[in-house]
């Protein structure tokens, strides 16, 4: 094949729109409904085209057009208000960060995920975790927190889905050209693209970097598509998830290894590196690699030096759901890892491995992570719970509500996902700034404001719309099917822009039960068949391309939808993206999630409908526990847990129905004088109260920056200070405590009290304790108490320290220890003592290995 030279076209933009350049190229236009609407004023057949991408539709415009409204007096003034606005968002001084830092060292994040959701023209997301991901970005852009996201720039991005004439689905890819999407190719000083490299098994993979602009914050994206690379190494970065685990191993190797190398080539030095999933936790033994080759430190402290400053976010409440590699895997990818890192095969296998001495345990990413990390949360107060029991074998002998896992309840970007409509009317009467306050203040009343009727009119229009966008696309995916002409028009029968319409969208996975609605089919045919008042479903969601059981739930959907009884009821939305979504989110009345608990992390696109004043109507799980309060929608059950899943299915399944016919239905078809249901807007209402100020992204990266990020950043800034003096010392400190903890033992407890102890007294305990050669100074004794179980164990105690009281008498290396402890409850208690270690740069009391109970 002859060589082709490339070279690139650029959109010829007349100088008085030259401005559009730079709107477009910044995602800050996907949360600005003004933006948004100057490109539609453009061109909507391009903004259509091309699929809402500004970048991409500059280029289809005719130089015809773009003349014409350079000179266009209206479209000028229109461009530079937003010009304005952008500029004095991209200026401002006065952000939350800058507010609560003042005064203070200024602090750098990196936030490292395989990928993210920002907008359906950027297709490098899958699904939650990704559009999570986006929302991060967002929110650190409006509270303008230092941040740099990193994450693979994927050519084919993530699977397009259609389904075939048996409804069972089908999967091909789009090519990304990041010549028609807001990237910029990063280049050096004499503009040459910089590159970075990783090592695979005999050869080196080079990695070009693209940035993204998402407000105040850039997203860095990593990009193996080079013609030096092997053709199988170009492909690298070509498909999400995509691939064998032997291909995920080399993405995660590049996303982690190669990420950090790219932020160092490109001069950003973070304080504090945030991995959301496991995916980037090789980034954990590049950092460590770095100390030890630049600064001469040994593994071990280097690895003291640099895990105060990471963090990590674990999404998945099962086990299967992380990733694991085999140890052949991982030596031939890595084999040379324990060498650059100055340690042996064990110490570094063990770094992935809950029991590090099983040679047979595969290396696991999660655990690689957390045993690298100051900060590890979950992502739901339950899937924080749920962590805990995940990983509790990490921590031997350390009750699991205290093992050190956390939770920071995940949020939405709320402006990305509230209608235009919706948000015009809360600018009317809440204010300009309505959506700020919202995120800053718990006491937020904005909805009340709204009056019902005017709030109830924008809601039908966007059901109406809705209905209308659902019609075209199920007449396209007929059209792209060959079905029928018959078929084809009656897309313009299904549903009703007046009936209550439930939406039902997410992985199509099978513990989220896309099918439970259809457990009773002919209790749905009643339902959806009475005439008075009709009920509607639409579903939407991409199974993963090698799960066919969640295909077969995708086709069971698409073959009720296609029964005569209720096909005008029933629809399955083909390819679902962050559009859909939004069509889905703004439009429907009642949000259905279902999955089998404890298996929903968190959920997030119940937070967008709830945005919406749309009603959630759901299991108790994932955020719903922490969100539902009896009247802001609808819960599915009581927060029960099954051992027989067909059970499980058949009760939940009934409890719907119930719902549905005794409180949803009848709430919704009660109409005043005035023809509006008065109790349903009095729900959304208290659902957009309670929801939006609480699960928003605002709120959730202010929890990370004040109860991770900014002590994250202060504890490495102090353990990597004076060549990581502080690091070297805990290590020491440490190894002198593993050589001498066998000698720990508890001798005596002393507690004298009666057997009834009254409500507000204190139990006053003396302990002696065998250290050895230990420091009394270097451990903390303590009881720990709490309330009995029906087994007669402590469920979920507290801890109470013990103060020192001196050397025991005529006993070498015996200490005591006293103190007292409340009793403020009744009940049966019980207490136990042990021995920690106690030091000022630990970052968790629970050292593995290092706990002693009397």
């Amino acid at each position: 094949m002859r060589k082709v030279r490339n070279f690139t076209v650029v959109p010829s933009l007349p100088k008085p729109i030259e401005g559009l350049r730079a709107i477009a190229n910044n995602l800050w236009w996907t949360w600005t409904q003004d933006a948004r609407e100057l490109f539609i004023r453009l061109d909507g057949e391009a903004w259509d085209a091309t699929g809402h991408c500004p970048a991409a539709m500059l280029g289809r415009v005719s130089q015809a057009r773009l003349q014409e409204v350079a000179h266009d007096a209206g479209f000028l003034a229109h461009l530079h208000r937003v010009q304005q606005n952008l500029e004095s968002y991209l200026e401002t001084k006065k952000t939350w960060y800058n507010e609560a830092n003042q005064g203070k060292r200024q602090v750098s994040i990196a936030y490292f995920s395989a990928e993210f959701g920002l907008h359906e023209s950027l297709p490098i997301y899958s699904g939650g975790l990704g559009l999570l991901a986006g929302d991060h970005l967002k929110s650190a852009s409006g509270l303008g927190l230092p941040l740099t996201g990193v994450g693979l720039f994927y050519s084919n991005g993530y699977f397009r889905q259609y389904l075939n004439a048996d409804g069972w689905q089908q999967e091909y890819y789009n090519p990304n050209d990041p010549y028609t999407l807001p990237l910029t190719l990063c280049s050096n000083k004499e503009g040459q693209p910089i590159k970075v490299s990783v090592e695979l098994p005999g050869r080196e993979v080079k990695i070009q970097v693209w940035r993204v602009q998402v407000g105040r914050v850039n997203l860095m994206l990593l990009d193996t598509r080079l013609e030096e690379n092997r053709p199988e190494d170009r492909d690298i970065t070509a498909q999400l998830y995509g691939g064998d685990h032997e291909h995920r191993v080399k993405q995660e190797i590049v996303l982690g290894i190669g990420g950090m190398r790219a932020l160092r080539a490109l001069g950003i030095n973070p304080d504090v590196f945030h991995m959301n999933e496991g995916h980037s936790g090789f980034l954990a033994l590049e950092r460590i690699r770095e100390l030890v080759s630049e600064k001469g430190l040994t593994f071990e402290e280097a690895r003291e030096a640099v895990t105060p400053g990471n963090v990590f976010t674990t999404h998945t409440p099962v086990p299967a759901g992380i990733d694991r590699f085999g140890i052949e895997m991982i030596e031939r990818y890595l084999g040379k890892w324990p060498e650059l890192l100055k340690c042996d095969r064990r110490t570094f296998l063990a770094l992935g491995r809950m029991r590090p001495h099983d040679e047979q345990e595969p290396f696991n990413m999660a655990v690689l992570c957390i045993k690298t990390s100051a900060y590890v949360n979950g992502v739901s107060k339950l899937h924080g719970e749920v962590s805990q029991q995940m990983f509790k074998d990490l921590w031997p002998e350390v009750p699991v509500t205290e093992i050190p896992v956390t939770s920071i309840t995940n949020g939405v970007h709320v402006r990305s996902y509230v209608s235009d409509q919706l948000n015009e009317l809360f600018i009317r009467y809440a204010g300009m700034r309505w959506s700020f306050e919202a995120a800053a203040e718990q006491g937020w009343r904005g909805p009340e404001l709204l009056p019902d009727g005017e709030l109830w009119r924008v809601h039908e229009r966007r059901r109406s719309r809705l209905v209308t966008w659902a019609r075209e696309r199920l007449r396209a995916q007929f059209k792209r099917r060959g079905a029928a002409p018959r078929e084809i028009e009656g897309a313009d029968e299904v549903l009703d822009p007046e009936a209550l319409t439930i939406g039902f969208a997410r992985r199509f996975a099978t513990y989220k039960r896309a099918t439970l609605l259809l457990q009773d089919i002919e209790r749905i045919i009643r339902m959806v068949g009475d005439k008075n008042r009709p009920i509607q479903f639409i579903f939407a969601g991409k199974a993963h391309p090698k799960d066919d059981a969640g295909k077969r739930f995708i086709q069971q959907v698409v073959q009720t939808a296609r029964d005569e009884r209720y096909r005008k009821h029933f629809v399955f939305i083909e390819d679902y993206d962050i559009s859909t979504a939004r069509y889905l989110v703004q439009g429907v009345d009642v949000w259905l999630n279902n999955p089998r608990r404890p298996h929903e992390a968190s959920g997030t696109s119940g937070m967008k409908a709830a945005a919406n004043g749309v009603l959630n109507c759901s299991i108790l799980d994932g955020w719903w526990c922490e969100g539902y309060d009896g009247t802001n929608g609808w819960a599915i059950g009581n927060g029960e847990e099954y051992e027989d899943t067909a059970y499980q299915d058949s009760v939940e399944s009934r409890a719907l129905y119930d719902l549905l016919e005794q409180h949803i239905v009848p709430m919704y078809y009660t109409r005043g004088a005035d023809g509006l249901p008065r109790e349903w807007i009095k729900r959304m209402k208290r659902a957009m109260v309670t929801c939006i100020p609480v699960f928003s992204t605002h709120r959730m990266v202010r929890d990370y920056a004040s109860r991770f990020y900014l002590p994250a950043a202060e504890r490495a800034f102090r353990m990597q200070a004076e060549n990581c003096a502080p690091a070297r010392d805990l290590w020491n400190w440490k190894r002198n405590l593993y050589a001498s903890w066998a000698q720990v033992r508890i001798e005596n407890v002393d507690a004298a009290h009666p057997e009834r102890v009254p409500v507000g007294a204190d139990l006053e305990i003396s302990v002696k304790v065998h250290l050895g050669p230990l420091d009394p100074q270097s451990v903390d004794v303590q009881v720990y108490s709490g309330r009995l179980d029906s087994q007669g164990q402590i469920g979920s105690g507290k801890p109470f320290s013990l103060a020192y009281s001196g050397k025991a008498r005529g006993a070498e290396g015996v200490h005591e220890f006293g103190g007292r402890v409340p009793c403020p409850q009744s009940g049966r208690f019980g207490y136990g003592v042990r021995v920690l270690p106690k030091h000022p740069n630990l970052v968790s009391q629970f050292v593995p290995g290092l706990i002693t109970w009397g």
